[in-house]
């Protein structure tokens, strides 16, 4: 290979690396701007996350309180705000980069395969993160507030002790995003594995054949990021075994679409055309 063959082999090379280099440039000067807009407005967003321990306390006549342990535990706080809420602002232009940075290596067909699954994923984001937020964290705060002592703040006739809800912002808050963003990724079930089924990774049969293994590892799940709470256990167990099942039926039609389109080219080959004879060997 000559000299000129070499630098003539090297300048794509060059240019996907710019092309890469600029798209991260604009992924990340996005994000910059949604981390200053969520830090301009921390507070509020901040006062939305309570409204679930609020509404806990509320029903048992307690105020709404958080306290700072640590003197830069508020400024630590705002600092994550801004990074959660950043990245959830910033993900609609960081997908849309990598789509453009990928897309002119796909194939029409593989373009369309792919572009849906970017929609859908921060859709059933937002569905998961709206699940924990309205149906988890309310049932999970319940039972965590179950543990307080309502009686006087020191009884030792009764030789009891109160017991009151005096919460750390910063742990409050590091609660609730583990949930929000527990949910948030285990409803991206039936698009991983559907998009794993239209690369022709997982079967329909495959997943079916392993669900008891499947019932076992989402149990296990529910117990590490649900509290030891029964039913909030079988909540997200009953839902993500369900997004499970969902994903069968999905994977099921993209081979059925897949079986149709190669029909129709004239290039598919039912399993039944062949029989196998006693030497193991297929004959037609």
């Amino acid at each position: 290979m000559s000299a000129d063959d070499i630098d003539n082999s090297s300048a794509p090379l060059i240019e996907h690396l710019t092309e890469l280099r600029n798209r991260l440039i604009y992924s990340v000067l996005a994000f910059v701007v949604g981390m200053v807009l969520c830090f301009s407005v921390w507070n509020p967003i901040f006062n939305f996350l309570t409204q679930p321990i609020c509404a806990a306390l509320a029903d048992r006549n307690q105020d709404c309180s958080l306290v700072l342990i640590k003197l830069q535990e508020g400024f630590f706080v705002a600092i994550r705000i801004s990074l959660f809420g950043g990245f959830i602002l910033s993900f609609p232009v960081i997908a849309f980069q990598m789509w453009r940075f990928v897309a002119p290596g796909l194939y029409k067909n593989e373009k369309g395969a792919f572009l849906p699954f970017l929609v859908a994923s921060p859709v059933m984001f937002t569905i998961g993160a709206a699940f924990a937020y309205f149906a988890i964290l309310p049932l999970a705060f319940d039972f965590f507030l179950g543990f307080q002592q309502m009686g006087p703040a020191t009884d030792a006739a009764a030789g009891s002790v109160g017991v009151l809800f005096q919460g750390s912002m910063e742990e409050y808050l590091a609660l609730t995003t583990k949930f929000i963003l527990a949910f948030g990724l285990c409803f991206q079930l039936p698009v991983l594995l559907t998009l794993m089924g239209k690369a022709g990774l997982v079967s329909a049969r495959g997943l079916g054949s392993v669900r008891k293994y499947a019932v076992v590892a989402i149990l296990v799940l529910a117990a590490i990021v649900t509290p030891p709470d029964v039913v909030t256990q079988i909540i997200l167990f009953a839902v993500v075994y369900g997004l499970y099942e969902i994903s069968i039926l999905l994977v099921k039609r993209v081979e059925k679409t897949r079986e149709a389109d190669l029909r129709a080219q004239g290039l598919w080959v039912d399993e039944d055309d062949y029989d196998e004879d006693d030497t193991g060997e297929d004959v037609k």
